[in-house]
């Protein structure tokens, strides 16, 4: 079993979590049961999906759920894109944002990687 807390990959997702937090209260008070819900839930999965993940004693489940965690930032990625076409919020709000996502999505598949070439 690995501690979840030391994985970058983890701690770069809750720096996403804050991050998105912090910009989905810039949404409109009318989206806080739609937009705002859906991706401060899609958002946590990242992290929960690898933490739970490093709890399971087999390569192929930490896989899976590494798997999980990238359509999750996959998810949070369109929202974001929705959002920003909506006009609730600028691209150049949404920059830094997309680059940590891109920099998760990139460790996230550089790891499952790893485990397939070890399998």
């Amino acid at each position: 079993m690995r501690n979840f807390r030391n994985l970058d990959i983890w701690k770069e997702g809750i720096e996403i979590v804050k991050q998105v937090y912090n910009l989905s209260e810039k949404l409109p008070l009318e989206e806080k049961f739609g937009l705002k819900s859906q991706i401060t839930r899609a958002v946590i999965s990242i992290p929960s999906n690898i933490a739970e993940g490093s709890s399971r004693n087999s390569e192929i489940e930490f896989k899976r759920f590494l798997e999980i965690s990238m359509g999750s930032l996959f998810e949070v990625e369109t929202q974001l894109v929705i959002v920003e076409k909506l006009g609730f919020v600028s691209s150049e709000e949404l920059r830094f944002i997309f680059e940590l996502l891109e920099k998760e999505a990139k460790m996230i598949n550089s790891l499952i990687n790893k485990i397939k070439a070890n399998s």
